[in-house]
């Protein structure tokens, strides 16, 4: 794949094509879909991602909001915020009045959604039954605003050769929204073993035993 830099924001011409003739959010979801889950502790910039065909959920995010860019959509990701699990990103965008979401994740229930939510709370509830870990803990607990990654556009988040961390920083840092009530937090219950064994369709032995959502 070409690295010269005759291309938007620093990728190459092939490369930007790549992401272009994506066309839809659909299209990037397949996309993310036939990339094999990156298990590693690193935050490859989109670039990377598509030259190594791997990435985890935040890198599928971020990849996810370039690729949304490259078809005239802003590169927005949003953080979901989980208790006793790992945080889960995900990018967004709007279909008329309405949100969708493209997401990379082990767990089946936590890809992307239709664009039929009317605010990003429901999008975000959308993921709360989907949404536990291994020992049945529903997780879920706050979502951030949306994060519109252009504002990394100084430091090459698209392209650059160096992990992209200051990213995952920066959504650690953004203020959550509260999904839940104390009192709708005491009365969650685990979710069932065959609910289990659904989203964990596809899950490597490895991967059961780490006990992550993302």
């Amino acid at each position: 794949m070409p690295t010269m830099a005759d291309g938007p924001f620093g990728f190459s011409a092939q490369e930007w094509r790549t992401l272009q003739r994506l066309k839809t959010p659909q299209g990037i979801q397949r996309m993310l879909d036939s990339f094999g889950y990156h298990d590693a502790d690193t935050a490859w910039s989109p670039r990377r991602v598509l030259s190594e065909g791997r990435a985890h959920c935040c890198e599928g995010a971020v990849f996810a909001a370039a690729a949304l860019r490259a078809i005239g959509k802003r590169p927005l990701v949003m953080d979901l915020e989980a208790e006793r699990d790992d945080d889960h990103v995900i990018a967004v965008y709007r279909q008329g009045p309405s949100w969708g979401a493209i997401a990379k994740s082990h767990f089946t229930g936590l890809r992307d959604r239709a664009p039929i939510y009317r605010t990003l709370r429901e999008l975000a509830l959308s993921y709360f039954e989907d949404y536990f870990n291994l020992r049945g803990s529903r997780t879920l607990r706050g979502y951030s605003r949306p994060v519109d990654l252009s504002r990394f556009d100084h430091l090459e988040w698209m392209t650059s050769q160096k992990p992209v961390w200051f990213i995952a920083e920066y959504l650690v840092d953004v203020p959550h929204a509260r999904l839940l009530t104390p009192t709708q937090r005491r009365r969650l219950y685990p979710v069932d073993r065959l609910a289990v064994d659904a989203g964990l369709h596809g899950y490597g032995p490895y991967e059961r035993r780490r006990g992550s959502s993302g």
